[in-house]
């Protein structure tokens, strides 16, 4: 189900547990929430335990946001339990992982 729009031109709301699934590696899932006129998107990822990144996930050609649900986030470098904030600036990069399992916010503000 997509989000639907409220009479108030440019309201969005979506429920998670209705937006599509899209399989991107095994065990990671990403569910798209919202997408705005200028390209600016909002969505879920849902990482299993043990779950990876197969290659670098280099942020372009904007910044990507995270706010971590639930479970540890590991970037590569250190781990993020639930309730971190990552800002992650254009032309970053970061290996994204799991040992517990991890369910993550991602905001991609315009680029």
């Amino acid at each position: 189900m997509h989000p639907e729009i409220l009479a108030q031109e440019g309201y969005a709301f979506a429920r998670v547990d209705q937006a599509p699934i899209q399989e991107l590696f095994p065990g990671v899932r990403h569910r798209p929430l919202w997408t705005g006129p200028n390209g600016a998107h909002a969505g879920v990822l849902e990482m299993d335990p043990g779950s990876s990144w197969p290659r670098r996930d280099i942020h372009e050609p904007g910044p990507e946001e995270v706010f971590v649900i639930a479970g540890t986030f590991h970037d590569g470098a250190r781990d993020h339990p639930a309730g971190t904030f990552l800002h992650a600036p254009a032309g970053s990069w970061h290996v994204p992982a799991t040992t517990s399992g991890c369910t993550l916010f991602l905001f991609y503000p315009a680029g």
